[in-house]
């Protein structure tokens, strides 16, 4: 088996710093756990103090969540594949070769730019994004990673002598008689 260049997973703590989402979870966890404390310590307590608690709770269950469904995916990089691992009680493995890929594109937003995070949508010939493209989210030093995919695309393509080719009808566009 080839030797992986990069093995990466979407990740959670990126997505807590460089989301809005992410700035909502850790609003409420604080909220929650600051108003807990708060609350513990008034004597008598208010009628609206369990806010608090249930707030953390919220808080924990939904960064658990996040948390699980980024372990559930990892993405391996090799020199002539991509290889993504999912699952977590019940696995499957799927590969793109990377001569296939005919687009990999990076979207992040200026809170993603910050935290040097992205969004890195991949287009490939192959059955895995034949109906759509491939979207990996939260990945940690995207451009640096998107760059890195594109030339072992570029590499893979002259090593196996293909090259891309979109057939377009040349008549599209033009009025009918």
């Amino acid at each position: 088996m080839p030797q992986a260049i990069d093995c990466f997973r979407s990740s959670t703590l990126g997505w807590l710093r460089g989301t809005l989402a992410g700035w909502g979870t850790i609003l409420l966890l604080l909220a929650g756990l600051v108003g807990s404390i708060w609350a513990l310590a008034q004597r008598p307590v208010d009628g609206w103090a369990w806010l608090f608690p249930v707030a953390f709770v919220a808080g924990v269950a939904i960064l658990l969540a996040k948390w699980v469904a980024n372990l559930a995916t990892t993405y391996e990089v090799t020199e002539d594949r991509l290889i993504l691992h999912r699952g977590i009680v019940r696995k499957s493995i799927d590969e793109i070769e990377l001569y296939r890929i005919k687009d990999v594109r990076i979207d992040f937003t200026i809170v993603n730019q910050l935290a040097d995070l992205g969004t890195i949508s991949i287009t490939s010939s192959d059955e895995t994004t034949r109906d759509a493209p491939l979207v990996i989210r939260d990945v940690d030093h995207a451009r640096a990673r998107r760059e890195t995919l594109r030339t072992l695309v570029d590499t893979a393509r002259r090593s196996r002598g293909v090259r891309e080719i979109d057939m377009v009808h040349e008549d599209l566009g033009e009025p009918l008689a």
